[in-house]
This record gives C-alpha cells, structure tokens and sequence, in this order.
C-alpha cells in the first residue's frame, strides 16, 4: 500500500504539481506558484495528520502548514527558517536542498518572506500574508 507521502512525493515530481497535500480520501493539488493555494487550505479540517509535497518552503509556506496541521511535509527546496518552523512543531520534514533564503530572479528576497520575517505565531501568519 502506498502511503501518503510517497504518493504526494510521487504526484509532484510526475504530475507537474507545485503543491501536493494528501489526507485519506482527499488530494489537493495546485500548479500556481505562490501560496494563494496553500492560504485557501487553512482553516479546513480535511489536512489535519495529512502528507503534503512543495517545491519551495519558505517561512511563510512553513507557518501555513503549521495552521493546516500536516504530520509530514517533503520540499524540493525549503529554507532554514522554514525547517526550523516546521520542526518546533514536531512536523517531519524531508528536502532535497536546503538554502538560507528564497532570492527572485532580481536577486531579491521574497515578498512572502519579508511579511513574515518578524511573525513568531504561525496564527499570525495569513493576516501578515494579505
């Protein structure tokens, strides 16, 4: 039987998904960049234990599936912050590159970062996010 990571895992490496979140009978997938998507989710009961795949994980996306209460999460790349955030609150993690911060293409560090550089409650995260 295939578990729920492998298969979230699975769907964003074949599928062309840039989020993949999987708990029991329900998947939500996005092919959007950004987390418009991953905001969506927060609030609903249906992720709560659930496996969830990424491509990137900054601070922000780490504090969204905090708010979800994933058990599991598995990034292509996810930043230091965001690993720190997501084990203080026992979510495993697994990645496939660890980098100190998310750069645009002008050498900028993301927006989404900077609105939650200085949030410390995850709670406090999509108000900070809007």
């Amino acid at each position: 039987m295939i578990t729920e990571m492998t298969y979230a895992r699975q769907m964003l490496s074949i599928g062309g998904y840039k989020l993949v979140v999987c708990a029991k009978d329900s998947v939500h997938v996005s092919e959007d960049s950004g987390l418009d998507s991953l905001l969506s989710l927060v609030g609903e009961d249906t992720w709560i234990g659930a496996a969830a795949a990424d491509k990137v994980v900054g601070k922000a996306a780490a504090m969204l599936f905090v708010l979800l209460r994933v058990k599991s999460l598995y990034a292509e790349v996810i930043t230091e912050t965001a690993k720190a955030v997501l084990e203080a609150q026992g979510i495993e993690c697994v990645y496939g590159t660890l980098v100190e911060r998310l750069i645009d293409a002008d050498g900028k560090v993301c927006p989404s970062e900077l609105a939650v550089e200085n949030v410390v409650d995850p709670s406090d995260a999509p108000a900070a996010l809007k």
